[in-house]
């Protein structure tokens, strides 16, 4: 690990880890020595960190240069920490990680005061019924979303009966009990929405519906403002969607990962 990174990673600890955190403890994470921490600590007080604390001890982050000081009221802290708190409970381990590193990095921006409301404020979000959590990693669903990248997948229905389907993902939708895939699907030429636990198998296909995403987004909600709980596509919206993808150049290689 590069020392620059290291030391984004030292500042990520601090926030996050039980204070005060010993040199042990965050050599340990960053898999160097408690000397090189020694100079890690001293490197970022130099640059504005203020880190109470001292070897033997253990340090307290008091002051983040890296995060500018925020100010929220009482009520806005609370809605803060609801909303980051369903998303730790979202049956999406990658999103409830990014959550919890979320959460430190806003208490970390608070003033000392606002920091015990935090401390005090009601957070937890109790599910009688917890969402489903799909057996497969969501990542490679999320990256295609975000990267306009058309998707196969197989799905089971609520039958058991398994279809290939072409799909260009929109977005994952967290619904009360699963996560949904919303998708245009190119078999059906309509919206579809994909229960991720449903989903057998998914591969990106290295075909993009780049800069579609945004537009179909716009057009879905749109319809569903004006249409009722279920929007069927228009003709208009099946001709801009139909076809058009574009296939990534192939750039790995002899012997690459393909």
């Amino acid at each position: 690990m590069a020392r620059t990174d290291r030391l984004f990673r030292l500042l990520h600890l601090m926030r996050t880890l039980p204070q005060p955190v010993t040199a042990a403890r965050l050599a340990q994470e960053t898999e160097v020595s408690e000397r090189a921490i020694y100079r890690d600590i001293a490197a970022l007080r130099a640059a504005g960190a203020r880190i109470d604390g001292e070897a033997g001890y253990g340090y307290v982050l008091e002051e983040d240069p890296a995060l500018p000081p925020q100010s929220f009221t009482r009520i806005e802290i609370e809605a803060l920490l609801i909303g980051l708190a369903e998303a730790q409970n979202s049956g999406d381990g990658e999103i409830a990680e990014a959550a919890q590193n979320a959460l430190a990095k806003v208490i970390a921006t608070l003033p000392e005061r606002q920091q015990r409301e935090a401390a005090h404020a009601v957070h937890h979000v109790f599910r009688y019924d917890r969402r489903q959590v799909p057996a497969r990693d969501l990542a490679l669903i999320r990256a295609a979303c975000w990267e306009e990248d058309a998707l196969r997948l197989s799905y089971r229905d609520e039958a058991g009966a398994e279809t290939e389907r072409v799909v260009l993902p929109l977005t994952i939708l967290y619904a009360e009990k699963v996560l949904v895939l919303l998708a245009w699907c190119q078999l059906r030429q309509d919206w579809r929405s994909f229960r991720i636990d449903r989903i057998a198998a998914a591969e990106r296909t290295g075909e993009s519906f780049r800069p579609r995403r945004v537009s179909m987004l716009r057009d879905y909600v749109a319809g569903m403002k004006g249409g009722g709980d279920r929007f069927r596509a228009t003709s208009a919206s099946r001709r801009r969607f139909r076809g058009g993808l574009r296939r990534f150049p192939d750039i790995s290689g002899p012997g690459g990962a393909g």
